[in-house]
């Protein structure tokens, strides 16, 4: 896994999005309202079903779920959100995907971009990052003592999952996009503690970045993912462990 995705789980290890569980509540919210336009059944849409189990993985209230989905659906009135991804380049090059719900364009767009360029970086053209990331299944088991790789990699390959890595505090089952509700509903059936899962585009490559470069960069990701139109951040980077630590 990438250095980004060890950064992304000491930012929730260090609770700063916990400290704005409305603001999460929020964009998980956007995310069902936009799926739900594709149907208000979970079972017929698979998008509105994994944004449902990702609301309930963060203990989104069921009240809330409901009338996201029915504002999705036309049920009830609200605002009505557009998708849209930007790519940039950070300190170092490294690459960036942004994806965002917004409700107007014109307002999202100078705001990314004024992030990237205050902290060392530049919008890009579409199609100039996105090439080098893979859309996949990511399933976050959490690692215990009385759980094993060889449990994990058995369970992963038997539900059809692609690879098991070890990280730090996890084992990460990687999956195809098709196959992620599959895998991680086969897991969590086995009795393994399920710490995060979500569908993300994982680099090929990483950059490696040090010193005042990390520092932008580590700054790059918190201001876009605290920014309310922002529901995904996707780069590259690679930080050594001590200073992702100290960040």
């Amino acid at each position: 896994m990438s250095g980004h995705s060890k950064w992304h789980n000491i930012r929730l290890r260090k609770g700063k999005q916990d400290a704005e569980r409305g603001k999460i509540f929020t964009k998980l919210a956007r995310e069902i309202i936009v799926a739900a336009k594709g149907g208000s059944n979970p079972d017929a849409n698979v998008r509105l079903r994994l944004a449902i189990q990702k609301a309930k993985d963060n203990s989104m209230p069921a009240d809330n779920i409901k009338r996201a989905i029915q504002r999705g659906a036309g049920e009830l009135e609200g605002q009505s959100f557009e998708e849209v991804t930007y790519e940039g380049y950070g300190p170092g090059g490294v690459g960036v995907i942004v994806e965002c719900l917004t409700d107007n364009k014109n307002r999202t767009y100078p705001e990314v971009r004024s992030i990237f360029t205050k902290n060392g970086g530049r919008i890009a053209e579409s199609g100039s990052v996105a090439w080098s990331f893979n859309p996949k299944g990511v399933v976050s088991i959490q690692r215990e003592d009385s759980i094993t790789e060889d449990a994990v990699m058995e369970a992963a390959l038997e539900a059809g999952a692609e690879d098991v890595k070890a990280e730090e505090e996890t084992f990460d089952v990687i999956t195809a996009p098709e196959d992620f509700g599959t895998v991680r509903d086969a897991l969590e059936a086995a009795g393994l503690p399920i710490d995060n899962a979500d569908v993300a585009m994982l680099p090929q490559t990483t950059v490696e970045v040090t010193g005042k470069d990390a520092e932008l960069t580590l700054r790059l990701m918190d201001l876009l993912e605290d920014h309310d139109d922002v529901q995904n951040v996707y780069a590259n980077f690679d930080i050594p462990d001590e200073e992702l630590a100290a960040a």
